[in-house]
């Protein structure tokens, strides 16, 4: 289903599915209060999982307004619910993540899983839109003007914007809500960040227990947990260049950080926690995914980064949130 320029959709069509062929899959689920196997017809109802269908689902779980005034182009494909952003002629893509329950962080068990990286239950009580992409330098220079494009590789304006303070990342967001005041435009938190790039996985990272160059864009000389070596690029690449996660977001790890707009903690907290967002201050701010300078083990669904707000490197770059 896609829809230009139309009117609002009252209902969201979705393919018709055989409940006998999906197979048994222990999900996190999101309208549960808790996490376990769920059964065949439950697991494509309520998934959150591969297909993202939205039909028959709780009404809790679609946005409270499909389509927002600002988008150009909005629909279903088989990732959910997308709206586009459209700003003299550069479009940016926004896909709705429903609420639901995950395990953040990492198992011990986890090669070169961290102390700061305590597994805890985390439910997310409300969705949001999240950009499918890291922020474009087509899409800042719009915004900011081309003089400000702070970028160390700008060949191609479909590279992602990098080199980036989180204070500079705030400028660039009150701009954009000048623009556009009901967009609502944010970075996500840390909660919201990692339980977009697990994508309902609980492995280290959302393609499976290993990764290859050819589907992150990371330092190949440093492979994780004895996988093989591979390319190491030097630099970042055009967003969308790599498979997406299954949940239609591209690059959620490796080629650029990603900052959130929580205050870094040392160390999560052990009890179950509703739509968290970090502490009231701190020194650092938290970046997320890892770049494409950076280990295989770096780029972990639950590694842990931290800058201070002013900082800048040429591996840093954003991603959107709307509400």
């Amino acid at each position: 289903m896609k829809q230009k320029h139309g009117r609002p959709v009252k209902g969201i069509d979705s393919p018709e599915m055989n409940w006998t062929t999906m197979d048994d899959a222990t999900l996190i689920h999101p309208t549960k209060n808790k996490i376990g196997r769920t059964d065949k017809r439950s697991a494509i109802r309520q998934q959150i999982s591969y297909n993202r269908c939205t039909t028959k689902m709780d009404s809790t779980l679609l946005p409270p307004a499909f389509p927002a005034p600002w988008a150009s182009e909005w629909g279903q494909d088989r990732f959910g619910l997308y709206m586009d952003l459209n700003y003299q002629g550069i479009r940016q893509r926004f896909r709705w993540i429903i609420p639901g329950i995950f395990l953040m962080g990492s198992k011990k068990s986890e090669p070169e899983s961290s102390d700061n990286e305590t597994q805890h239950q985390v439910t997310l009580s409300h969705g949001f839109w999240l950009a499918d992409s890291a922020c474009t330098q087509a899409l800042w220079i719009v915004v900011m003007g081309k003089e400000n494009n702070p970028s160390r590789f700008q060949d191609t304006a479909n590279l992602p914007v990098e080199n980036i303070s989180w204070n500079q990342v705030q400028q660039f967001i009150t701009q954009l809500n000048k623009l556009y005041p009901e967009l609502f435009v944010r970075l996500p938190t840390e909660a919201q960040w990692e339980y977009a790039c697990r994508a309902s996985t609980t492995t280290p990272f959302c393609f499976g227990e290993n990764i290859t160059p050819e589907q992150v864009n990371y330092n190949g000389n440093y492979p994780y947990a004895g996988g093989e070596k591979g390319l190491y690029r030097g630099r970042t690449v055009p967003v969308k260049s790599l498979l997406p996660n299954p949940w239609g977001l591209y690059e959620m790890h490796g080629n650029v950080w990603e900052w959130c707009t929580d205050w870094y903690e040392e160390k999560y907290s052990t009890r179950a926690v509703t739509d968290p967002v970090g502490p009231a201050d701190g020194t650092f701010r938290v970046l997320r995914g890892g770049s494409w300078n950076f280990n295989g083990g770096e780029v972990r669904s639950a590694y842990r980064f931290r800058r201070g707000p002013v900082n800048r490197l040429i591996d840093i770059g954003f991603r959107l949130t709307l509400g």
